[in-house]
């Protein structure tokens, strides 16, 4: 009986990352608790630092440091359910004495190498159940080095189009817009592409929270630095100047209030208006808002 509770607590501990990395990497608004957990934690201390090179690897290092519990987590779950039917329901190579080859670190061993796929063969599960539970857990070990790939493949992405978002803010900031310019067509055009820019940053940060973590080195492709100054000039732009004059200034507010919003109930917690937070994402991420 207690080996195979023992079998129990391994599956649902390797059931536990696998929902983590499912929630985090494949679930279009959500992300899994460890993953938040450790990011959140990386972030934090590199602020403490109050070094830009610390900060900047916050993001990688914490995506780092996820994809390895991930691979921890369930390399133990498998071991947890490999051990208790040890050795009677595996086959030793020649040479290797099953009695002394039956301990929990045999079972990480060998958890390890079928995650890998590597497939030594010095030790081979021979019951039914178990000879199906190895090529599943090779199957995870690939799933999982697909799945921290896509994860890498869609954060980067996500990164170059916020980057981009802030680069272009910063633009119309350097280049001296001046109230009376608000009026002119051609900002309008302009102000109405960045509230669809912000669309896509709010869709990425609800899909891809882990991105937040990611610091912007360049001031201009920050856009927690630049953000404050979009949301001056919709302030500035003048109400009686026509239908699509107001149509713009009302994208743009609705846009900078869905990106706070995003902002403050998946990362900040501040309950406060769409100036406050996103004031206070300007100070999280350790800029002085540019207006």
């Amino acid at each position: 009986m207690a080996k195979w509770l023992v079998t129990l607590g391994g599956l649902a501990l390797a059931m536990l990352a696998l929902r983590d990395v499912f929630h985090t990497l494949w679930h279009p608004t959500r992300h899994g608790g460890l993953s938040r957990g450790v990011m959140t934690v990386a972030w934090r201390i590199s602020a403490r630092f109050g070094r830009r090179r610390a900060v900047g690897l916050a993001g990688p290092l914490g995506m780092v440091t996820v994809v390895a519990l991930w691979a921890v987590t369930v390399i133990a779950g498998w071991a947890l359910m490999y051990w208790p039917h040890m050795p009677g329901g595996f086959s030793f190579a020649t040479g290797l004495a099953p009695a002394e080859h039956s301990g929990f670190l045999d079972a990480v061993y060998l958890s390890i190498v079928t995650m890998a796929t590597l497939g030594l063969g010095d030790i081979a599960p021979t019951d039914g159940w178990l000879r199906i539970l190895g090529p599943i857990e090779a199957v995870v070990g690939f799933a999982l080095l697909t799945a921290t790939v896509s994860w890498v493949l869609g954060i980067y992405p996500a990164l170059a189009r916020r980057r981009a978002v802030a680069l272009r803010i910063s633009q119309l900031r350097r280049a001296g817009l001046r109230e009376q310019q608000l009026s002119t067509s051609v900002a309008c055009t302009a102000l109405q592409n960045l509230a669809a820019d912000l669309a896509h940053v709010c869709v990425d940060y609800r899909q891809y929270a882990e991105s937040y973590y990611f610091h912007d080195g360049d001031e201009n492709t920050s856009l927690a630095a630049n953000i404050m100054y979009l949301a001056a000039v919709a302030e500035q732009l003048p109400d009686g100047t026509g239908e699509e004059r107001r149509l713009v200034k009302e994208l743009l507010r609705v846009s900078l209030h869905d990106l706070a919003v995003t902002l403050d109930e998946r990362f900040l917690h501040t309950g406060g208006t769409t100036q406050q937070v996103l004031a206070r994402y300007a100070q999280d991420h350790g800029r002085a808002a540019k207006v």
